[in-house]
């Protein structure tokens, strides 16, 4: 085969960026070489999202951009966007596959009948029995964290969440392949472990003798030379006593959780089908920080959900001010076609979300640089990433409880886990001196 390139470009959540990885070892093992998405390739693959508005737009945005890169390129989109509006995509004329969130183990043979001039639909409804799809044995990763898939789906179906949809019901991946997966991440140099997936907290329920979430992260945490074991995000229905005895009681689990709040206020969290109160939230996370010390909290909230008056709101904002999380992941509500809440009476005007939502932000920069701010004058291991904004000189990475730090070095510290002295604050981020 002569030198062909594919060029891939991920929208969305760390469920998608692994994905990808994995999609780029498929079409690796069959010759092709990966190159950036703004060089000319044979192949782009726009891996989309479709949890907000703005995630579809820019999908189709970037279909076009390819485009005009190589007008002779086969073009693929995949993901939540073409997995619940098929037919749209199908209706931008320079697309030639559109393949959902299932059956992509057959992307390249796929991908290669295009070559030959056809137009290909091959997006399939989930139906129950579906199983937990291996894409790739191990996805090529760059960093230092590695991002390990273990289930997919979700059978929460909140009013607003066209994920449920876009995902199929909740299915776990063997455990075995998890295992094998993560011992190659680590022999492979890899320092931490992020374990991610659509309703991560749900592990093993579908398994007739599998392992629930919190023994499979103990036997993940005995891995030898791995450093830190991470939790991408759980939602709090699924944060048991057993688990997080698990996460307080090993050095390898990251001192970081992602639980989403969504709103702070009882009747906008029963019209969104969350099944917990604000009460039950907070008990939660006091919970949590009396059993993990220093813990870095971070959340997910919802402004202008249908009917949200300015006192509901402000509780959302009390509770989040009295919580003190570490940092916030602010949405815009977008109204997604077939999910209750886009019918919902009451829907938020576009400037009063954008008012809240602007709020809120503020609320939570302010919130994380006093979590930051915390730890100045004490000595954090630092697992470093990147040189900062490539800067020459100057490197970043992020502490096991999620603060991102940077400070001088060199590039022999890519990679390694080293101890910084915190020094000073810009924003919610350290900056140190090496030690």
């Amino acid at each position: 085969m002569a030198d062909k390139k594919i060029a891939i470009y991920t929208l969305g959540c760390k469920v998608n960026q692994y994905e990808s990885a994995s999609l780029a070892r498929l079409f690796q093992e069959q010759g092709y070489r990966v190159v950036e998405f703004e060089e000319a390739a044979d192949v782009y693959i726009i891996n989309t999202c479709t949890v907000t508005h703005l995630g579809d737009r820019k999908s189709r945005q970037l279909i076009r951009r390819a485009s005009r890169t190589n007008p002779a390129a086969v073009i693929v989109v995949t993901g939540c966007y073409a997995q619940t509006s098929t037919e749209d995509v199908l209706k931008i004329p320079q697309v030639n596959l559109v393949i959902g969130t299932k059956d992509r183990t057959r992307l390249v043979e796929l991908v290669e009948a295009c070559v030959q001039g056809r137009r290909i639909n091959a997006v399939s409804a989930y139906v129950p029995g579906d199983e937990f799809e291996e894409i790739s044995g191990q996805p090529c990763q760059e960093r230092v964290r590695a991002f390990l898939k273990i289930q997919d789906g979700c059978d929460n179906y909140c009013t607003y969440c066209i994920v449920p949809y876009a995902r199929g019901p909740q299915r776990s991946r063997r455990p075995e392949k998890i295992y094998d997966t993560a011992r190659k991440m680590v022999d492979s140099g890899f320092k931490e472990i992020v374990i991610t997936g659509i309703q991560t907290g749900a592990y093993g329920r579908d398994l007739e003798k599998g392992p629930a979430l919190s023994e499979l992260l103990r036997k993940l945490s005995a891995i030898p030379g791995l450093l830190r074991l991470r939790l991408s995000s759980i939602e709090p229905n699924d944060i048991t006593p057993d688990l997080l005895d698990t996460l307080a009681g090993s050095s390898v689990f990251c001192r970081h959780l992602h639980v989403p709040l969504q709103s702070g206020d009882d009747e906008i969290l029963h019209k969104m089908g969350r099944r917990y109160n604000a009460w039950e939230y907070y008990r939660l996370v006091k919970v949590l920080k009396e059993n993990i010390t220093g813990l870095g909290l971070t959340t997910d909230v919802i402004v202008g959900f249908p009917g949200e008056s300015e006192n509901h709101f402000s509780n959302t904002c009390a509770l989040v001010e009295e919580l003190s999380f570490s940092g916030l992941h602010v949405f815009k509500f977008s109204p997604r076609r077939g999910t209750p809440a886009a019918d919902f009476d009451g829907q938020i005007e576009p400037h009063v979300k954008e008012e809240r939502s602007r709020k809120l932000i503020q609320l939570g920069r302010r919130l994380g640089a006093r979590f930051a701010s915390s730890h100045l004058g004490q000595q954090l291991e630092v697992l470093v990433e990147e040189r900062y904004q490539n800067k020459s000189g100057l490197y970043t990475g992020l502490t096991d409880n999620y603060i991102r730090v940077v400070f001088p070095g060199d590039d022999d510290l890519l990679g390694q886990a080293v101890k910084v002295e915190a020094t000073g604050l810009k924003g919610s981020l350290l900056e140190g001196e090496l030690l």
